[in-house]
């Protein structure tokens, strides 16, 4: 979605579905332009549908849609947006790679819709480009990305670069685009029409506050699990994390089993157990691997803990998951 796009109308923005992509992330992104569309009574955006061989793609949720054409009868596009779902690397083929690098040089504004981006990071069209994907995804991609810098934004628009973090981020995303083109008031009656109550922001949070997603008001336990949510591969010794909260180790160990019903520690562990679950059906990260980005000493330990949390080890999640 061009930023400076200049061009005749109606301006033409391609959709790249790869398979298990994400139709709501895909609708979310296509139905404000046709609202802008028929409010303007004129073409203001018109769209095409690309497969990597012009076949109809099935989507995560398991409908399928036509594609207008294949990869190899476009050569150029104001602006691609690439559409994924789960495991996005295994769709990136040494064509599509090349057709990306194509459209790239021919001057083509690429971004990506919920794990977009993974086929960008790998094809390696995103260095020194900031990026965001669903919050689910972040972590793995920051694993496999280290030196692409992300955020935990709605979307992110840069001049030749932009990503959403899917889902309903993606309304967002094109009633920026909108306004930014023909003008916030235009915006705002398509976001009407969609019963959309608010344009959110780029900066407004992927999630719920965590006050709101645990239904806590406790301003100090709140600051302790936020500590704990962002140290999870160099986990904080508890004294730590209740020092940093204003706490006593004893008054955090209350408050946890006040509030949550366990302890400190087991709730830790369970953040790391779930941010490892993720890993292992996101990435392609070693076993062990993924053991230590969450804090696990040994892939023994690793594999037990998780074996307690889910019933399953972690090989036998990944095979469950395996496209």
């Amino acid at each position: 979605m061009r930023l400076d796009y200049q061009g005749p109308l109606p301006e033409t923005l391609g959709f790249l579905l790869l398979p298990r992509f994400s139709m709501m992330a895909f609708f979310s992104a296509v139905e404000p332009l046709r609202i802008a569309n028929r409010i303007a009574a004129q073409p203001l955006f018109d769209w095409t549908l690309l497969s990597e061989d012009g076949q109809p793609v099935t989507a995560s949720n398991g409908m399928t849609l036509l594609a207008d054409c294949a990869i190899a009868d476009v050569h150029q596009l104001p602006s691609l947006a690439v559409c994924s779902g789960f495991g996005p690397e295994q769709t990136l083929s040494r064509p599509l790679m090349a057709w990306l690098h194509r459209l790239n040089q021919a001057n083509c504004v690429l971004g990506g819709l919920d794990t977009g981006g993974f086929l960008l990071a790998e094809a390696g069209l995103l260095e020194g480009e900031r990026v965001t994907l669903h919050w689910e995804s972040l972590p793995a991609f920051q694993e496999r990305f280290p030196s692409i810098e992300t955020s935990d934004e709605l979307f992110e628009l840069g001049e030749r670069r932009f990503s959403c973090a899917g889902g309903a981020a993606a309304m967002d995303m094109a009633l920026e685009v909108i306004a930014r083109r023909h003008g916030s008031g235009l915006a705002i009656d398509v976001s009407e029409q969609l019963i959309h109550e608010r344009i959110r922001t780029r900066s407004d949070q992927q999630r719920m506050s965590l006050a709101r997603r645990l239904g806590i008001h406790n301003r100090r336990l709140v600051e302790a699990i936020s500590l704990m949510e962002r140290h999870q591969e160099l986990s904080l010794p508890l004294s730590e994390v209740a020092h940093r909260s204003g706490l006593s180790l004893r008054q955090l160990q209350r408050l946890f089993e006040q509030n949550l019903g366990t302890s400190p520690r087991e709730w830790y562990r369970h953040l790391r157990l779930e941010r490892a679950w993720h890993l292992l059906i996101e990435s392609d990260m070693e076993v062990m691997s993924v053991g230590l980005a969450c804090g696990f000493a040994s892939g023994s330990s690793f594999s037990r803990a998780f074996r307690t949390r889910y019933g399953l080890s972690p090989r036998e999640v990944r095979r469950q998951h395996a496209i």
